[in-house]
Parts: structure tokens; sequence; C-alpha cells
């Protein structure tokens, strides 16, 4: 079925506040889904060619953010935006898309989330543009949505960008509309991680995972620093834990590094990964779960 597109003008009564607030907001916003006021709303950025540091980084917090009650924004597009959001749908979550097209299924960028997009409204989601039905994304419609990104959001954190990255654009628009800016530091060595590293040196707020932003945004969180506590299960079970402490590694790695045969690993995986103790990054990638 068709998304059903509801046209919103800034006099509207339903045209979100913070947006009104924000400097030149959008005078038309469509949007498909539900509309709604009082949520607190953390945006989550990032770069479309993310590492497997990325990867980790974007699902854990976002992770913790839904677990919290807190409603994900981010630009739908491949990379960290898709992670920060399919995260949200795991857990049948609320999140928002802000799109750079229009919101018909023919315009939505990449088609590759097409499905993704239907899932989010399925979870009582909200896809957001400015951009009317047909129009497909170009370099400046994706810029421009940024700021709708971060004005829709309490905060916004920025996970892996590179020195030009359009994540930077949004911290950008997050600095003039005075928000709270988030980056998560990543090794002086990985270009991923320059434009992270170089906001931090700015003033942003260096962000390890979940709790660090929800302390600092004043939401209460039970959630572990770093999930550092000493692995719990079967002797195999902990030896796969242990393997993972220091990042994520493929199939064939974590085989490496405990000894044990294959496919115990490759049966114990989907268990580890039913008690919510690792993730699947994909690519036959897995890392620790800090939940």
């Amino acid at each position: 079925m068709p998304n059903i597109i509801e046209t919103i003008n800034l006099t509207d009564t339903l045209y979100p506040p913070e947006l009104r607030s924000i400097p030149q907001p959008p005078k038309t916003i469509y949007c498909a889904g539900r509309m709604t006021a009082k949520e607190t709303r953390v945006a989550i950025v990032g770069t479309r060619m993310c590492s497997d540091y990325g990867k980790l980084a974007a699902s854990n917090i976002a992770q913790g953010l839904v677990e919290a009650g807190i409603v994900i924004v981010s630009g739908l597009t491949p990379g960290i935006d898709t992670i920060a959001h399919k995260t949200a749908v795991e857990n049948k979550a609320r999140t928002i898309a802000v799109l750079g097209t229009g919101l018909d299924k023919k315009s939505i960028y990449p088609q590759t989330n097409v499905a993704l997009s239907e899932n989010i409204l399925d979870c009582g989601g909200l896809l957001v543009s400015e951009c009317p039905p047909g129009t497909h994304g170009a370099r400046f419609t994706f810029a421009k949505r940024n700021r709708i990104i971060s004005g829709l959001s309490l905060a916004v954190v920025i996970i892996e960008a590179k020195e030009k990255s359009g994540s930077l654009i949004t911290a950008g628009w997050a600095r003039k509309q005075k928000k709270k800016i988030f980056a998560v530091p990543g090794s002086v060595y990985s270009t991923n991680s320059r434009g992270c590293n170089e906001l931090i040196r700015q003033g942003a707020i260096l962000a390890r995972n979940a709790k660090d932003i929800l302390d600092e945004i004043g939401v209460g969180s039970q959630l572990a620093l770093d999930g550092i506590t000493e692995p719990e299960g079967s002797k195999e079970e902990v030896m796969i834990l242990k393997s993972l402490r220091e990042g994520a590694l493929e199939v064939d790695k974590i085989i490496l590094a405990t000894g044990l045969p294959a496919v115990k690993v490759l049966s114990l995986l989907p268990v580890l990964e039913i008690k919510g103790k690792v993730r699947d990054l994909g690519e036959n990638i897995y890392a620790l779960s800090y939940r």
C-alpha cells in the first residue's frame, strides 16, 4: 500500500514546535506516520561507509537510548543512519526518519531502505521531508534536511565522520540551534573518526555509550558504563565473549581466538545473540552487546 502523506504548513497546529523555533524552518513539511509532541528525541548520524567499530557503536548507543524511552531521529541513508533506525525497529520502538527526497516509495533513497521505511511506520514511527512527493534527492536536498534532523532533536550524536562528512553539517546546524552535540571518539589514525575527534577538540561532548548521553540530557538510566562485567555462561560461551572484549570479530577469527571447533562456535553464536550478549553486525561479524 502507498504511504499516506500529509502536508503540514508552518502555521498549522500539527507543525512541530521544536522545528518552528529553529533558524530557517521549512515552510512546509510532508509526513507519513504519527506526529507526537511529548517525546524525547535524540539524533544519531554518521558516515555511510562505516567501520565495524562504527557499526557496533551505533548499534549499542541506539539500543541504550531506545531502552531508556528515547526516540531515535536519523536520515535513513546507508551506514550509521540505517543501523540506528534498524536498532529501533528491532526493538519495536518508534523512530523518525528525515529524508532528503519525497516520501513516495519511488522517490525514497536508498531504494534498498524502502522496506525499512515501511517497518518504521509499522512500529508507530514517522517519515518526514520538506520535499514534495516525486522529488528525487540531490546533494543540496540532503544537506538541507540535516537542519530538520537536529531541529526535531534534543541532542545530536555523531558516530564516525570524515573531515568533510555530511554529518558535520548536521553538527553545524545543531550548534546554530543551540542543541547538545555528542561525538564518539575514534583512533587518531582512522579517517572515519577525524570529524568526530575534531568535534570533541572543539567542545563536543565525548560519548562512549548511551549512558554518557542520558546522564548529560538528564534522563535516568541503569545502563552499565561499558558492559564491562565478568562474562557468564558455559565455559565455551565465556571463551567466545572474552574473545570479543577488544572489539568485533569475524567468525573465523573467533574460532581462531577461542580454539573451539567451528561447529561449536557457529552453534553458540545464535544462542548468545538470543540471550542479548552478542550482536550480529552482518557479514559474519559479531560483537559484544552492551545492554
